[in-house]
This record gives C-alpha cells, structure tokens and sequence, in this order.
C-alpha cells in the first residue's frame, strides 16, 4: 500500500514534469515585439524550451488570455498601461522582466528647429490617458511647456501651467499621430509606427527623442502572480535579454537607428 505523503510527492512531481513539458505561451502584438519574441521563442527551442506565440491585434485581449490563463505571459505593454489596466480590471499580474523601450519623438513636417514654432501652433498628443502624459513630458524637455510639479507621467493637457508660445493641443488616437504630422505644426510621435508604415526616414527625423530616462515606459514581460516564478519564463527572459539575433531583429525593426529605442536591461 502507498503510503499518503509519497503518493502526494509524486503526484506534485508528474504535476511539475507536465507543466515543464507544455509549451510556454506568450502573447504579443504585431510588429517589433512580435518579430523579436518570434527570434527568441526560436532559440528557446533549440534550448529545449518550446515556445508558442500569440499575435493580437488589440491592447485589451492579450491581459485578459493572460488572466484566464490562456497564456503563461504576455509582452506588449509598458509599467504605465500595466498599472492602469490593474487599477482598471484588477488584475492580479506581475511585471517579472523589463524589454525593449521604443523611444517617443517630437517631428514636425513644418519646422526644423523648436525656436521656428510660431505662436498658437497646433501639437498633436495623444489621447489616452497612459501615452499623453509620456509626450507631454517629452515637450516639457524641449522647454516649450511647463508641467505642475509632481504630476510625471500622469500629466495631461490640463496640468499645463506654462504655455509660452500659447500652442494649442490637438489629442489624437495614438496610432493615427503618424497621419495627423501634414495636419499639425509639431506632433508626439513613435518611431516604431513610422517604421511600420514604411516611412523609416521620418522615423529618423525627429527633433527630439525620449531615452532610457523614459524607462517607465519600457514594454514588459507580464505574468500572473502564481506563476511569476516559473522557471520556463525566467529562461525565456534570460534568452531574449542575451540572444544577440534577437537584439539583431529589434535593431532591423527600428531601422537600425539606435535612436529610435533602448535597451534597459543592458545599462
């Protein structure tokens, strides 16, 4: 007869040996994150480590698999739209690993030089909540607005205490700021986006750049909270950190511009 406790410790070792032997599923979005994971999920397998990847076309659907446990982790949102969506649905997620960090430009199709604004130029923002303040603050180093003190991230059109050129804000749905730049004076824009609409050129265009100080706005590895420890994830993060035909795509998906994105882990 078996004895209880030796037939529970083997059980919870089948149970352990199964999960290990499942592929792990991560979910992404189309574009520079999904062609990097793809490149890293390719590597995990040569290591042993089968990896399924999950393209979504929308910023809600790849929380909520993660939540039902259709995937084991997702990578497509920075800490900004992960505290948001917990605040929001609370989620009970983890942040384990930080990724790439696509840098945010100002461009203009007008202008070449910030002095060149004119008084009650039209800027194109964002319109979300999570992405407006990143641009704001973006303005806020090229000296032409002041934000009130403490807001960072969070700001948005409304915490604007100095405007000395009276520019008025144009907000914008995030993907279609790569439309409303013949539109506007001067715009927040993302490099990726231009890339991805073959407009590389102006990708490389802008007349400033956020960076690594930015890194709150790092796109993350997000697991649930009881499985953040899974050793399959830490070795997916560690391959995708160290594999330098990964770090070959995210340079390729930026038009080999190192302007146009960071690498957080590496600094």
């Amino acid at each position: 007869m078996l004895n209880k406790g030796f037939l529970i410790a083997w059980l919870a070792t089948l149970t352990m040996a199964a999960a290990h032997a499942a592929p792990l599923t991560i979910g992404v979005t189309p574009g520079s994150l999904a062609d990097s994971v793809q490149v890293a999920a390719d590597e995990a397998r040569r290591q042993g480590l089968e990896v399924k990847v999950v393209e979504f076309t929308d910023w809600t659907t790849p929380n909520v698999a993660l939540a039902a446990g259709d995937l084991d982790l997702n990578y497509f949102q920075h800490q900004a739209f992960l505290d948001n969506a917990v605040k929001e649905r609370g989620y009970r997620f983890r942040s384990v690993a930080v990724g790439v960090l696509p840098n945010i430009g100002l461009y203009s199709a007008r202008i070449k030089r910030f002095e060149d604004l004119k008084e009650g130029a039209r800027v194109g923002v964002a319109n979300d909540p999570v992405n407006q303040g990143r641009g704001l603050l973006l303005l806020q180093k090229a000296g032409l607005i002041r934000l009130r003190d403490g807001v960072g991230a969070r700001g948005s059109v409304n915490d604007i205490v100095a405007n000395p050129k009276k520019l008025r804000f144009v907000e914008v749905e995030g993907p279609q700021l790569v439309r409303a730049l013949d539109d506007v004076d001067l715009a927040q824009g993302y490099p990726a986006h231009f890339v991805n609409a073959g407009k590389p050129q102006i990708a490389g265009a802008g007349l400033l750049y956020s960076g690594l100080d930015d890194s709150y706005f790092a796109i993350r590895f997000v697991t649930r909270e009881n499985n953040a420890n899974d050793a399959r994830v830490a070795q997916f993060v560690r391959i995708y950190q160290q594999s330098p035909a990964v770090r070959k795509q995210l340079s390729a998906s930026f038009a080999n511009n190192d302007k146009l994105y960071s690498l957080p882990w590496t600094k």
